[in-house]
């Protein structure tokens, strides 16, 4: 089957990576500017994103055409920040129903309020058993340099997920399935909210004693949310949960980690935003959260700190201060 890395970040450029470990594989690859396109032709790099990783482009069918791309594919991985999918499928005339579609991204459509998996089913009339996620803990840093990494592919149809799981897997990647596709796109939201919050802590000068309560009471969080969300068998200390919370929780790589040190240190939402060069997703997954959670009522302390400071404008110093009273 020929498959499609849908964007032109990061994540999309390391999945690229993976995709063509084996000197057999093609891809076709979308990016929306024709400039980054162009660059890549010339170089074999990527001008914008991980620039160090080289690319053999003989082996590379680009594409900046959304319908095009979706014509000669069969599968399309889906690498952009949540807040752009709907901009990038705006374009989008053709049917998506008997693709397989694979979300790579790691949040909430914002507006709809729904995972990804969700939005291509209900909007796009993808079956169920044709919708795959990929989990982490990975940072496409990390994939860049190869360094060991380990992913879990989320979907329910287990042949087609061990099929790709397999396609994948490499010297420096490991790839397991798993079958809880809601807990696993839940938990990459949440983590990236979790990882803002560890983020202002680093910033207002909490020390490495109260980040492992936070990381701790976080978990626990996250098991409780997607518990009510739904009833799929999990453990929640399996690596695509919990390693992921903490990679995005400590690593020097986590954009949301950074994000939210910013904030801690004084900047402003829209300061710390000029200052990165990326998207913290979990600024927009903390409202959509927020808002999802307002009719589950489930007991999230840290969530509802997080959006009192991005969104209702309380000072961290003063919110944090009241957090710790609400953890164990």
């Amino acid at each position: 089957m020929k498959i499609a890395v849908m964007g032109g970040g990061s994540w999309a450029t390391a999945l690229a990576k993976i995709c063509l470990v084996n000197p057999d594989h093609t891809i076709n690859w979308y990016m929306r500017r024709e400039s980054q396109i162009e660059s890549m032709k010339k170089t074999g790099h990527n001008p914008s994103y991980l620039s160090s990783v080289s690319f053999d482009t003989s082996r590379i069918n680009f594409y900046s055409d959304i319908n095009e791309i979706v014509k000669d594919s069969d599968v399309l991985i889906f690498a952009t920040p949540s807040p752009f999918l709907k901009s990038h499928l705006e374009k989008l005339k053709r049917s998506l129903r008997s693709k397989i579609i694979i979300s790579a991204i790691k949040g909430i459509v914002p507006g709809d309020n729904i995972i990804v998996s969700e939005y291509f089913r209900l909007k796009y009339n993808v079956p169920e058993n044709n919708l795959m996620v990929i989990g982490g803990p990975c940072h496409a840093e990390e994939v860049a340099q190869q360094r060991l990494s380990y992913l879990t592919i989320g979907g329910t149809d287990r042949k087609l997920t061990t099929w790709f799981a397999n396609l994948i897997s490499c010297n420096f990647i490991k790839a397991t399935t798993n079958e809880d596709v809601f807990g696993i796109e839940y938990g990459s939201v949440l983590k990236n909210v979790y990882a803002i919050a560890a983020g202002i802590c680093h910033g207002l000068k909490y020390g490495d004693n109260f980040q492992a309560v936070l990381m701790c009471n976080a978990i626990q969080e996250m098991n409780r949310f997607i518990g009510a969300m739904s009833d799929s068998p999990r453990s929640i200390d399996d690596s695509v949960y919990l390693g992921d919370l903490l990679v995005t929780g400590y690593s020097r790589y986590s954009r949301n980690h950074t994000f939210g040190t910013l904030i801690g240190e004084g900047y402003s939402v829209k300061q710390a935003q000029l200052e990165m060069e990326m998207i913290a997703e979990g600024y927009y997954g903390t409202k959509c959260m927020k808002e999802i959670n307002e009719e589950k009522h489930v007991d999230m302390p840290i969530l509802d700190s997080v959006y009192n400071i991005l969104y209702g404008k309380i000072g961290p110093m003063v919110e944090i201060r009241l957090l710790t009273d609400k953890l164990h």
